[in-house]
């Protein structure tokens, strides 16, 4: 479990499948996204991510808002699962219910996850990659601090060839840049977020 000063980032729960799959099944949080899903494919989901967990000792938590909502959406890191130029590699990737949009969440829970990678998986660098269309999501990995190479956008292979979301850009955060980032960020005030949806 990891907790920021409004969420906690922790392993799922059968009750965090309803709002799961209502989440995915929304047109508008999945707008960047190859479609909905099914309640069936959103249980598969949750299945995936705590196996990964199982074999890797991290992965995609469920995200709550103690006070506000038992479950808000999630954020986590994973291994990316497919080879690219820039894999193997290490992604951080979120989605809130548009209920929780605006409130600054994405980024607070991201910046903990981050954390957790850095210092307690000691990973060198965290990448993160979504559509161009997703400027939201944009917004929160440059409020991370991480950086994007226009060299280095890529065309995901689980996409066909001529799919609309196909091309994607690719953003990292290496250790040494999130150090000095988080010294920033510790001295200026919060931003809100704008919609988020990436992963």
């Amino acid at each position: 479990m990891i907790s920021s000063e409004r969420l906690i980032l922790r392993r799922w729960r059968e009750e965090d499948l309803a709002p799961f799959a209502a989440m995915n099944a929304d047109a508008l949080t999945m707008r960047f996204m190859p479609g909905v899903m099914t309640a069936a494919e959103s249980q598969a989901l949750i299945g995936r991510f705590e196996e990964h967990h199982r074999a890797h000792g991290f992965g995609v938590w469920a995200v709550e808002a103690p006070g506000v909502a038992p479950f808000v959406g999630y954020i986590g890191l994973q291994r990316v699962g497919f080879e690219a130029p820039f894999t193997p590699a290490v992604e951080i990737g979120w989605r809130l219910a548009p209920a929780f949009w605006g409130k600054g969440y994405a980024t607070e829970g991201a910046k903990a996850a981050l954390r957790f990678g850095f210092e307690d998986l000691t990973l060198d660098q965290i990448v993160s990659f979504t559509v161009p269309a997703n400027k939201p999501s944009w917004s929160v990995m440059e409020r991370l601090g991480m950086t994007r190479d226009p060299a280095e956008d890529f065309d995901h292979p689980r996409l066909p060839v001529g799919h609309a979301l196909r091309r994607h850009v690719l953003y990292r955060i290496t250790q040494e840049a999130w150090v000095r980032a988080s010294k920033v960020s510790n001295t200026t005030a919060p931003r809100r977020d704008m919609p988020p949806c990436s992963g």
